[in-house]
């Protein structure tokens, strides 16, 4: 046992590494007929003030993480279309922070906000009524992850359709990380993934949390066995519909 969790932690610190790297900077396409209404201008800098990742408008046609247009998800209404958006990036950790935060409800409430001359020029988009998905959980381990990542994951995840609501706007959805290839070692070792370290741990396998440096909100404590749990909960979730195929740069 005690040679798999050495392993578990090599491959944990080596993924790390790899995702340590934040981008902070993403590039987003849109065409001079959104821009000039002035939406980008009111919606970017709260995103940016938010998230702090910043948001260079580029022409379409121009090499871009994300666009909106006519093609991928439908996210808001007005003057003249319906508009929506395209995460091109999936990888990209800004991107995917802005594909959450656009997707989300309070995205929609910024852009329904923005109101020159005081009368708002952009609204919800029209709904189409769907039928809620189910999912089937097929063991009992499925089941415990799913009552594991609502206790532990929706204060800041969308983990299941009924915490659509419930969950930041601003970090992604259990269905936007299942479609990740890595999505299943990313669960696996969550743990050290930031900003996971400053307030999970599990047992008889990270280190106390330093008496000196608290953490800053209730801790996530888990087992092993719940942390694959979850994993096995999420291999059965849907991978979101991202509206178009999955462009890795």
């Amino acid at each position: 046992m005690g040679g798999v969790r050495v392993a578990i932690i090599l491959l944990a610190a080596s993924l790390a590494a790899g995702a340590a790297a934040d981008e902070r900077n993403i590039r987003l396409a849109a065409p001079a007929s959104l821009s000039e209404t002035g939406l980008l201008n009111y919606i970017l800098p709260r995103f940016s003030l938010k998230t702090q990742v910043k948001v260079e408008v580029v022409p379409p046609g121009e090499e871009a993480e994300a666009a909106f247009g006519d093609t991928g998800k439908t996210v808001f209404a007005g003057p003249t279309q319906t508009w929506k958006f395209d995460l091109r990036a999936p990888d990209n950790d800004g991107a995917r922070r802005f594909s959450d935060w656009i997707t989300s409800e309070i995205g929609l409430n910024t852009v329904t906000s923005f109101a020159p001359d005081g009368k708002a020029i952009f609204h919800a988009p029209p709904t189409v009524a769907e039928e809620p998905e189910i999912v089937e959980l097929d063991s009992d381990e499925q089941r415990l992850g799913l009552e594991i990542s609502k206790e532990h994951c929706r204060r800041c995840h969308v983990v299941s359709e009924d915490t659509r609501f419930t969950s930041t706007g601003s970090t992604p959805s259990f269905f936007l990380l299942r479609t990740f290839p890595d999505w299943e070692q990313r669960f696996l070792i969550f743990y050290v993934l930031n900003p996971h370290p400053a307030f999970t741990q599990i047992d008889d396998l990270t280190e106390p949390f330093p008496e000196d440096r608290p953490p800053n909100m209730v801790p996530v404590e888990m087992t092993l066995e719940e942390v694959e749990a979850v994993a096995a909960y999420v291999a059965g979730l849907k991978p979101a519909d991202l509206g178009a195929p999955l462009q890795h740069q």
